[in-house]
């Protein structure tokens, strides 16, 4: 996602210089629909306006070369098979259009020599949304990243996470049995639809209650792109302060929702693995403070 940062200029010129690509193979791009802003499709000569949000099919094999960046990482678990990284919130995992710098795999070539992946992701066997904070597996050669994605497929590495949601639940429990897929009106969002589809599956349980909020434990049993913020959404507890699927502004921070722990056995040695990570400082004092509106 491309956030525009000028206006009144034509979008195939400004995508071109953004993305270091010809202006042809932008204009391609847009004439096969490849292209969107504020989640519309548009023609080559449209006029970007300020904050304008432009999307470009990040499934595209752009030829840049990922660099090595010296970027701080908190490392909770290392081996000669893989990672476990506490990812902060406001870091995209790999780099798509708009975003070729500053990631997460940007920071792991500088430390490790990762031999599993694509060039784009070298590593990467499952993703967090670029502010969902928390634990990430990291896979650092063949044998490990195709041995975590087979666990991952079928269920086999526990997830759950900590998410602050807007509004009280009432039940302790619960669980969202619905199919995500992308939203046909707006391609930025996932949405619970029946068109183009994956099953996907949460369940929570509730934590704490305050005012107007409720602190919740979610386990993923399927891995869909926004499944959480998307779930929550969908019954009316949409996850606090989410740009997308919440209510009303957010600020800087994103969405409170936290990868707090994972469980898995080792795939080489078939140990058991169980990592927690308290939740980042912004989230705390926002528990804090609910805490004291009571």
């Amino acid at each position: 996602m491309i956030q525009a940062k000028e206006e009144n200029v034509r979008i195939d010129s400004y995508l071109a210089k953004e993305l270091n690509l010809s202006r042809s193979k932008v204009q391609k791009l847009i004439k096969e629909g490849l292209v969107t802003i504020n989640g519309k499709k548009i023609n080559a000569n449209y006029q970007i306006k300020l904050d304008d949000q432009i999307e470009v099919n990040d499934d595209l094999n752009f030829d840049i070369d990922v660099e090595p960046e010296n970027i701080p990482l908190d490392i909770v678990y290392e081996d000669n098979d893989l990672l476990i990284i506490n990812k902060a919130s406001g870091m995209v995992v790999h780099p798509a259009p708009g975003h070729y710098s500053g990631t997460l795999v940007n920071a792991l070539l500088y430390r490790f020599s990762l031999t599993s992946g694509d060039k784009m992701r070298p590593g990467i066997v499952h993703r967090l949304d670029k502010d969902t904070s928390g634990l990430m597996l990291v896979a650092k050669n063949e044998f490990t990243h195709e041995k975590l994605s087979f666990m991952i497929a079928n269920k086999e590495v526990e997830r759950k996470y900590l998410a602050i949601v807007d509004g009280v639940i009432k039940h302790d429990t619960g669980t969202i049995d619905a199919p995500i897929g992308r939203d046909i009106n707006n391609r930025q969002k996932m949405a619970v639809t029946d068109i183009n589809a994956k099953d996907a599956i949460t369940h929570f349980r509730v934590l704490e209650r305050w005012q107007n909020n409720t602190l919740i434990e979610c386990l993923l049993e399927t891995g869909r792109t926004h499944q959480i913020r998307v779930h929550m959404a969908y019954i009316g507890f949409p996850v606090n302060n989410d740009p997308l699927y919440g209510r009303g502004k957010a600020t800087e921070f994103g969405q409170m929702l936290h990868s707090y722990s994972i469980k898995l056995k080792h795939p080489r040695t078939g140990k058991e693995l169980y990592f927690t990570k308290e939740v980042p400082k912004y989230f705390q004092e926002k528990i804090d403070m609910l805490k004291k509106m009571q």
